[in-house]
């Protein structure tokens, strides 16, 4: 029942072999952009694809790389003296959002251990479409692993003429740095990865303005997610109609997601997109073990919604899930049987996000705060009692947050009150 589009090499390449991904087809898609200059073909692509960004924020790729284009310089060219030397000429930067910190979420660790060239294939058409020289993969500092695969095949794809100088033509350079977090849960959010990257505080930025018009350094920025990267090649190749065979009118495409919880095949699943979310859990995840009954599920992790055992019919594409108030995020799906203790598992959630506010802003510093001590004060029919200050706990954190660690804080533990998942 998987339908493999950026997974299809996993398990079947050596990822540390450049030699395996070319004859897997690898860097077709880049040398076929670059050689015929396909920047406004590729983009359009991407926009007719309707690929979105497969982190959680769900912005349209190529919409992304299409304002990154147009956006007007706010800085001059070169970039003032307080830009590191290295990076003041690049117009643009291409950043892969890798620090995968979100509960439940393994899908990006597995695509860049086992399939990294196609990362760097992703990032090295974007820069080319946008006019970049400089790319960064932030990566979560604990993924060692993911960090000497990756590492290895930035080199060797800099040996063989994929990045560097004249990739393909001349006036096309391009090149990629790894830069590791420190565990900071906030830095993947997308303006405190910069700063971060820029060697300040990992603390979120007021927005607007947005990446695509002042990101990293100040310069109009493209930042995805890994899954999404991995996206571009098969899009660049193939063309945006073969794209769109899989999954739905308006969800289309493949999505990989990450089950975990009391079931028999625990793993990451890539699944077209539409598939009901109980096919996922009781066909490719193998169902509960030991015939336990299900409680609930929590899809799109910590930062996600909680849905009851009669709502897993529904189709896992975008507009399905926001039909029951649940969106993908970041693509986690967390079982719960029923010998799972609920209050305890939103006391670590509320916990989570307490431990991991940066404390810039009011909202969130303190709703966290508050958010827990209720939870762990409070038995689990004292929960649902307190729904209404909980509720309106989380409206505030939600409206008045600077970014999506205060405004999504609240989400799992008000859709489990909202859903009745308390009351027993």
């Amino acid at each position: 029942m998987e339908t493999k589009l950026v997974t299809t090499n996993l398990g079947v390449v050596n990822p540390e072999s450049i030699e395996d991904y070319i004859a897997r087809g690898g860097f077709r898609a880049l040398e076929r952009v670059v050689r015929d200059g396909l920047v406004n073909e590729t983009i359009d692509a991407l926009k007719a694809s309707g690929l979105i960004g497969r982190g959680g924020a769900a912005f349209p790729t190529g919409l992304k790389r299409e304002l990154a284009i147009k956006a007007e310089p706010t800085q001059p060219w070169p970039a003032p003296s307080n830009v590191p030397a290295p990076y003041r000429y690049s117009s643009a930067f291409v950043v892969c959002n890798a620090d995968e910190s979100e509960t439940g979420t393994f899908k990006d660790r597995l695509l860049m251990e086992g399939d990294p060239f196609r990362i760097i294939e992703g990032m090295a058409i974007t820069a080319f479409v946008t006019c970049s020289t400089v790319g960064f993969v932030y990566l979560r500092g604990e993924y060692s692993l993911a960090y000497e695969r990756i590492s290895h095949a930035i080199d060797s794809a800099r040996k063989r003429g994929y990045l560097g100088q004249k990739i393909f033509v001349d006036e096309f350079e391009f090149d990629i740095e790894i830069r590791r977090g420190a565990g900071a849960y906030i830095c993947g959010e997308e303006t405190a990865l910069f700063e971060s990257i820029e060697g300040k505080r990992g603390e979120p930025r007021v927005k607007p303005p947005f990446p695509t018009d002042q990101g990293l350094f100040n310069r109009p920025t493209v930042i995805n997610n890994v899954e999404t990267f991995a996206n571009i090649p098969v899009i660049a190749l193939e063309g945006a109609d073969a794209y769109r065979k899989f999954g739905t009118a308006k969800s289309p495409g493949t999505r990989v997601v990450c089950v975990s919880g009391p079931v028999n095949r625990p793993g990451a699943y890539e699944i077209e997109m539409g598939i009901p979310l109980r096919d996922v859990i009781f066909n490719l995840a193998g169902g509960l073990r030991e015939g336990r009954a299900l409680q609930a599920v929590l899809i799109g992790g910590a930062a996600g919604a909680f849905l009851r055992p009669d709502e897993i019919d529904v189709p896992l594409d975008f507009q399905s899930l926001a039909s029951v108030n649940a969106t993908f995020g970041s693509g986690a799906i967390m079982v719960l049987d029923d010998t799972a203790d609920l209050r305890g598992v939103l006391l670590r959630i509320a916990r989570f996000f307490k431990d991991e506010s940066c404390g810039k802003c009011f909202p969130c510093q303190l709703g966290t705060q508050r958010q827990y001590e209720i939870i762990k004060r409070t038995n689990l029919k004292g929960l649902q009692d307190l729904s209404g200050l909980l509720g309106e706990l989380g409206a505030t954190m939600r409206d008045a947050s600077i970014c999506g660690l205060g405004q999504t804080a609240s989400s799992a533990i008000v859709s489990a009150i909202d859903k009745g998942l308390l009351n027993g």
